[in-house]
């Protein structure tokens, strides 16, 4: 039996592993005083499915996982994925199908995860963050995360209230619940200054979720206005300090 395992963890190993390598883009190449556009095309440019952005390691003990909101150009991510990342964090970049609904890629990226958790161990910790309609996919874990390694989601300028489409088109109904083993919360910008949602007429970012961790941003971050894209940003120095 114990032979068994170790073939069926082999072989979940390189399915994980051959899906997201051969690491074409990595954190060693986001140079910051380069062009983050260019970077960004490239990161959007991978596969969908979980993308290892680093060789793992056995000094890694928290898997990061990114996950793009839609039409997701990539050059919001770069500075928040190379902030977050330290020596004990394994860091990776969820790239899915945006333009449909989010329970499918959901499913796939938990699957993933269990995948990823069952061949490294040394993995004790989960923190997924989520952008705008990424937030939404993320949010999905609040009730429906079992495992015993603890999973810590961040929603970002995410519209958790959903929109009429997303609720009609995809029968989308807010998280309602958190489980006892999951870490939630919530970063809203302020409406006015973010331009996805300042033209409607109410915020989709409130919902009334016990047990949520929430926070506004400010109007500001390094000199200029803090709207949609740069809310990751601002939330990463938070979080990596």
């Amino acid at each position: 039996m114990e032979v068994i395992k170790k073939t069926v963890s082999a072989i979940l190993f390189y399915i994980l592993v051959s899906c997201s390598e051969p690491i074409d883009i990595s954190l060693k190449g986001f140079n910051l005083e380069e062009d983050v556009f260019d970077l960004g095309k490239e990161l959007m440019s991978v596969d969908h499915g979980l993308y290892l952005l680093e060789e793992q390691s056995a000094n890694q003990k928290r898997l990061l996982i990114g996950v793009h909101g839609r039409a997701s150009r990539g050059y919001e991510w770069i500075y928040p994925l190379k902030t977050v990342d330290d020596a004990e964090t394994l860091t990776t970049f969820y790239r899915w199908n945006d333009s449909g609904c989010p329970q499918p890629s959901y499913q796939s990226l938990k699957s993933s995860i269990e995948s990823m958790l069952q061949v490294n161990p040394g993995l004790k910790k989960i923190v997924v963050v989520g952008h705008s309609y990424g937030a939404i996919l993320t949010s999905m874990f609040s009730s429906d995360w079992n495992n015993e390694v603890p999973v810590t989601l961040h929603l970002v300028a995410g519209p958790l209230a959903g929109m009429p489409a997303l609720n009609k088109l995809c029968s989308y109904e807010p998280p309602s619940e958190i489980n006892k083993n999951v870490g939630f919360y919530e970063w809203r910008t302020i409406k006015e200054l973010d331009g996805a949602f300042k033209d409607l007429d109410f915020d989709p970012q409130v919902i009334n979720l016990p047990g949520s961790n929430v926070r506004r941003l400010p109007e500001n971050y390094k000199g200029r206005k803090l709207g949609h894209n740069w809310s990751i940003s601002w939330v990463a120095d938070e979080i990596s300090n």
